[in-house]
């Protein structure tokens, strides 16, 4: 993970890299800010790309000038579009729009591949293969078995995940056949269940079980590809998990008004007007608004969380009002002396102070923060009221929301427990502790989607005397003193090290500064709220 994408921003960043054509004429490519573009070394160059291109143009002028082709050339010979092609709009994906009985892969991607089928879709009921069956002539379609005679005119392979270029991952993600046919007409249209509204093929498999995962590869991508529909979708889920299912229920109901389908354990054949097979992803935990319809944004996946979650939190405030009355009436009917009453109204006087909530996010394990207890002392005495969060893969993410919603202020170590960013209120405060060896990575997967979506960002970057590794390792060693140079060596020494190995003893001194940011941020942010 943490290695794809470090080679990725060096790609971009890099000055030049040397190419050789068949005839050792070197080519230098060199990259910056506004991209990639090739250098000639040698005037002989010219005179050889006109050549190819004049040679091209004979080529192509059939595809060209075609009355019957419904592709546009980039993608029928799977050029990736880096920019306006023709007239269409630099923004729209490849495929958004396709005519009836098409199959057509939009490969363009690193991060996923996404194939849009349009006309008589049907899933096969015993084997990993969707169906388009394109009628012989316009009398009607034939039953799903496939007759002698039937043509097979298109024939793609996908793997329906957004980790595409981790080879290790992908070869465990369970693979789609999608196979277009010619087929007779003149048998009944057969189908066990007949949907109305498209359908959006995904897989749960792959990293699912860790929530960084969970809302980076599956939950956003989804939202990305299937708001449009208004929740007139249905969603196939291959590798489907009841748990998963039941975690995120909540999310998808308000993304589909119809119940997923397990692709491999729904044996019907389940018939569709249309479906994308695969998700889209703009990038690390955020919705990029120029490439969405509407121009929807990040913000606005967090009000569906909004819409999402507040049933269940409405049904927990009740709950906890009810059993407030029933220790009153309680302590009344043991105590029922005017002290009493008034040592309740002063205690219920006092838990309406308007203090500034904070969250820690608390780790047991690895990246740990050891003086938990000091630091929840500390950030009372700034003057917040203080929540220690320790969440599981068992805690419902409706209590999360509900208490990252209502905070002004969180705190946590790198790891995946920083999505949760995404349940704050945009204007909040987030503040990441950074452990050694992990700085890139805080700011890519954390620190810059906080800031799109809003927050305020801190990040709290431990020197070496901070960490359990001083403990472990000489004073000079590269552990301590040069993490890039270890982290170089691959994704395996970053993770026995910095992330499995490694606990935080904060100098609450040095982390003070940032709690103080915090309130004042806060104090501030409330005090132009009063004066407007």
């Amino acid at each position: 993970m943490v290695q794809y994408h470090r080679c990725h921003q060096q790609w971009r960043k890099g000055d030049k890299r040397i190419e050789e054509d068949e005839e050792s004429q070197a080519f230098i490519m060199e990259c910056g800010s506004s991209g990639c573009y090739f250098k000639r070394t040698r005037p002989k160059l010219i005179s050889l790309l006109f050549l190819s291109l004049l040679s091209c143009c004979f080529i192509l002028a059939p595809h060209l000038f075609s009355p019957g082709s419904t592709l546009p050339l980039f993608y029928s010979f799977g050029v990736e579009k880096e920019g306006p092609v023709a007239d269409t709009d630099a923004n729209t994906p490849l495929c958004s729009s396709i005519s009836n009985g098409t199959i057509c892969c939009d490969r363009s991607s690193i991060r996923s591949d996404v194939c849009i089928m349009k006309g008589d879709v049907r899933t096969h009921p015993t084997s990993s293969s969707v169906f388009l069956y394109i009628s012989r002539d316009t009398k009607g379609f034939i039953d799903y078995a496939e007759e002698e005679g039937d043509e097979e005119v298109q024939h793609e392979r996908i793997k329906p995940y957004t980790r595409k270029w981790e080879t290790s991952v992908m070869d465990s993600i369970d693979e789609v056949d999608l196979i277009a046919k010619k087929v007779h007409s003149g048998i009944n249209h057969h189908c066990d269940v007949w949907h109305d509204v498209p359908a959006v093929f995904f897989s749960t498999g792959g990293y699912t079980g860790n929530v960084y995962h969970e809302f980076n590869d599956g939950i956003l991508p989804l939202f990305i590809t299937s708001q449009h529909f208004n929740k007139k979708v249905v969603f196939v889920i291959l590798e489907y998990h009841s748990w998963w299912i039941m975690k995120y229920g909540d999310v998808l109901s308000e993304l589909s008004d119809y119940p997923a389908i397990d692709f491999s354990g729904d044996k019907r054949i389940h018939c569709f007007p249309e479906a994308i097979i695969g998700l889209r992803i703009h990038d690390e935990l955020t919705v990029d608004s120029a490439l969405m319809q509407g121009g929807k944004s990040i913000v606005d996946f967090r009000n569906l969380l909004d819409r999402a979650y507040w049933p269940r939190i409405r049904s927990l405030i009740q709950d906890e009002e009810q059993e407030a009355r029933e220790k009153l009436e309680h302590k009344l009917s043991l105590f029922p002396t005017s002290e009493t009453l008034m040592k309740m109204g002063k205690e219920a006087q006092e838990d309406q102070l308007e203090k500034p909530k904070l969250v820690i996010l608390s780790r047991n394990g690895s990246r740990g923060i050891t003086n938990e207890n000091l630091l929840v002392k500390m950030a009372e005495e700034v003057g917040f009221q203080v929540n220690v969060l320790r969440p599981d893969r068992t805690t419902e993410l409706a209590k999360i929301y509900r208490a990252l919603n209502s905070s002004d202020a969180m705190v946590g170590v790198h790891g995946a427990a920083m999505t949760h960013f995404l349940f704050m209120r945009p204007g909040c405060v987030f503040i990441q502790v950074v452990p050694l060896g992990t700085i890139w990575a805080a700011e890519t997967y954390y620190g810059e989607p906080a800031r799109k979506l809003g927050l305020k960002y801190i990040g709290y970057e431990i020197v070496p005397k901070e960490s359990s590794l001083y403990e472990e390792y000489d004073k000079n060693d590269p552990v301590l003193r040069d993490p890039n140079s270890v982290n170089e060596k691959g994704w395996q020494y970053t993770k026995s090290i910095y992330l499995e190995g490694q606990k935080v003893r904060l100098d609450l001194r040095r982390f003070r500064k940032r709690l103080v940011r915090a309130y004042d941020s806060h104090i501030s942010k409330m005090t132009r709220h009063e004066s407007q």
